[in-house]
């Protein structure tokens, strides 16, 4: 992951991150089918990987902006032609990255920050940014930064934090100040009690079945009318607590920590972040909102 110019926690909780789990949720990541891997497809607009695929095959060249370990590098890679040359950058990260895909043709790691002059990286066909933004320290410039490699006729796909509903945001923020100067191990353990909160809940029966909960609206809340598993219900509206039973308990207790741990953690909305594409003279060809997070995709007139 990317973290600001400024001295914060940031760069130091993802470079322990990245060096504690080397291998997070890589190899979920390029299973096909798997949720992981869904996510990243469908919030991108593309039903399968033979979706992506057929979108991929004309980008010559491809960067992963924030690349952390290289698992969606190796994605792109998989899923674009043996000619494309990809490319993923990070600041902390990328001898990680380049340990994990030291195996793969046509493909180049290097360190950056994405608020620094990228332009000795040259133009690209398509870029991707996701998960990433949000912890520079700057969104918005650090986009406007990225966009510039944008070439005529290519595309950019961002994933940024949505602002969630106040008591979510309130715990989130709360528990994110308590941990943020906690050397790894310790936050590692506040996070690891999260983790059993998240499959607590998950796990609940009523006879045997997942525990349902309808529930109406509460605008003032933020709560969206909906019937909702238990776990999905708290981690909606009251809390993150993650929890996924394909994953390892100890990719469960990381993720939880990716959440409260960095400080940078912006939230935004969708019209500010369509700004962004109008600022950057970028047309919008791509939306998702989902409660979590707002995917946008746009192009740079030919």
């Amino acid at each position: 992951m990317i973290a600001s110019t400024a001295p914060t926690n940031t760069a130091r909780s993802f470079d322990d991150k990245w060096t504690q789990n080397p291998r997070l949720v890589f190899d979920e990541t390029l299973r096909e089918g798997s949720e992981v891997q869904q996510w990243i497809l469908n919030r991108n607009g593309f039903a399968s990987p033979a979706a992506m695929r057929a979108y991929l095959v004309d980008r010559g060249r491809i960067l992963d902006a924030g690349c952390g370990n290289g698992r969606v590098t190796a994605l792109l890679q998989r899923l674009a032609p043996a000619t494309s040359q990809i490319m993923g950058i990070d600041l902390v990260a990328a001898d990680v990255a380049r340990a994990n895909l030291a195996e793969l043709p046509n493909v180049d790691v290097a360190p950056a920050n994405l608020r620094d002059d990228l332009a000795h990286l040259g133009e690209f066909d398509f870029v991707y940014c996701q998960e990433v933004l949000h912890h520079t320290g700057d969104a918005r410039g650090a986009f406007l930064n990225l966009s510039r490699r944008v070439a005529p006729g290519g595309e950019i796909a961002i994933y940024v934090y949505r602002k969630k509903a106040p008591i979510r945001e309130f715990t989130d923020d709360y528990v994110r100040d308590r941990i943020a100067a906690m050397p790894y191990a310790q936050a590692r353990a506040v996070s690891a009690e999260i983790t059993e909160l998240g499959r607590a809940l998950s796990e609940a029966r009523v006879n045997g079945l997942p525990v349902l909960v309808s529930v109406p609206s509460v605008a003032m809340l933020g709560i969206e009318a909906g019937e909702y598993d238990l776990q999905r219900f708290v981690y909606h509206f009251f809390m993150k607590c993650f929890w996924n039973a394909d994953l390892s308990h100890d990719e469960n207790v990381a993720i939880n920590y990716d959440w409260y741990h960095p400080q940078d953690a912006t939230r935004h909305d969708l019209a500010e972040v369509l700004a962004w594409f109008e600022e950057a003279q970028l047309g919008v060809v791509h939306t998702t909102v989902d409660p979590y997070g707002l995917t946008v995709r746009g192009r740079r007139a030919a």
